[in-house]
């Protein structure tokens, strides 16, 4: 039976809590090699605890893993492997579609359809029947909206429409299509129509704000309008930089630079839960890597490298900021970084489409006009983080 849009409150509750064993964390699968965490052991090493004690709030928290390579099957099957035995659940980025980025800073992705076909194939068959996450393909649909140059749009969204279908066809896969964010497409009704296109209702819902700035609020403002468009679908937000909301248009202009790129005095967002307080909102997720660069603007290193002094920036940003009152939460529920181990939510009736597997994807929609197409964020406007 389909997951539809089961919130992934209920998936991970009847999955780690239940089931995890004495003593093992539960909820999204924290990488421990990561680069930050690599720095974090070196500045402990060499007597830095503070330092490594600042990076530490980034590289104990979940990630995502970003699937860039043609054939990721192992890395999938491996880290799905890893996670399940720690009875947690990772979060993977989908990020390899013909004509990536539309062709500006993050050019590339798979070589043509059938290459995306088969890299979506791969991916499918690392994930297996364990739980994960995926989000797929940051700024397609949002590009496509847009206007993508030298590319159909009918042909891109049956292309995600499909990659969507397939991993659905995995038993412990939630899938989320990327919407962009709150600044981007004003035109909501044409984005929904691009997003139904695109399979959205076959998936578990939407994700925004990847790799951008905006504040949850506006997120949520923004993702409720588009849920309604969408007849009530549910969605995931990136919260991994928005501490401190967007940096202004015109912020640092003497560095010549645009003002997503690396820009100063931003702050780590919520850290990645479940718990969100919201009835549409299936997590705050860290989706975009912190600590991780958007491109060599303002003394960064080539976009998803490591840059320490970027991520001790984020962190301290984060402390200086008043923080925001947490949602409401029963006495037996845990801290906000962990699921709360509450009964798993029933699984919600098939929807006719969901029923049938093999039915055709919806014709894409004829091109709407978009008010606004804005740079917001690096898988937009720089090489977003593999």
């Amino acid at each position: 039976m389909a997951l539809g849009v089961l919130p992934l409150l209920g998936m991970l509750t009847a999955a780690c809590w239940a089931a995890a064993p004495e003593g093992k964390q539960t909820g999204f699968w924290v990488d421990p090699d990561t680069a930050g965490a690599r720095k974090a052991r070196v500045l402990a090493e060499r007597g830095r605890e503070a330092e490594a004690g600042l990076l530490r709030r980034i590289a104990d928290r979940p990630v995502a893993v970003w699937l860039t390579e043609d054939n990721p099957a192992s890395r999938v099957a491996r880290i799905t492997k890893e996670a399940a035995g720690d009875s947690q659940v990772p979060v993977f980025v989908a990020y390899n579609i013909p004509q990536r980025d539309c062709g500006h800073y993050s050019a590339g992705g798979a070589g043509s359809d059938d290459a995306y076909r088969q890299y979506v194939a791969r991916l499918a068959q690392g994930l297996g029947s364990r739980k994960a996450v995926v989000v797929l393909e940051p700024d397609a649909v949002p590009h496509t909206v847009a206007g993508c140059r030298n590319r159909a749009r009918a042909d891109r969204l049956a292309l995600l429409n499909e990659a969507v279908r397939t991993l659905k066809t995995r038993p412990g896969t939630s899938v989320y299509v990327d919407a962009g964010n709150a600044s981007w497409i004003k035109d909501i009704d044409a984005l929904a129509k691009f997003l139904s296109s695109a399979g959205v209702k076959h998936a578990d819902g939407f994700a925004l704000n990847v790799s951008n700035f905006q504040t949850t609020k506006a997120s949520e403002e923004y993702g409720d309008k588009l849920s309604r468009a969408l007849g009530g679908a549910h969605y995931v937000i990136d919260t991994s930089r928005n501490g401190n909301g967007p940096p202004p248009p015109d912020q640092d202009p003497a560095s010549g630079e645009e003002s997503w790129c690396n820009p100063p005095d931003r702050a780590l967002g919520t850290p990645p839960t479940t718990r969100t307080g919201h009835p549409l909102v299936d997590a705050y997720l860290w989706i975009k890597r912190p600590g991780e660069s958007d491109g060599t603007c303002r003394g960064g290193p080539p976009a998803g490298q490591w840059w320490t002094d970027y991520a001790l920036q984020l962190v301290r940003g984060s402390l200086e900021r008043p923080q925001a009152p947490e949602p409401p939460r029963r006495p037996d529920q845990p801290s906000p970084d962990q699921p709360s181990p509450q009964q798993p939510s029933p699984e919600p009736p098939q929807r006719p489409e969901q029923q049938q597997a093999g039915a055709a994807p919806s014709p894409a929609p004829a091109a709407a006009p978009v008010t606004s197409r804005e740079p917001t964020s690096p898988a937009t406007a720089s090489p977003a983080s593999p």
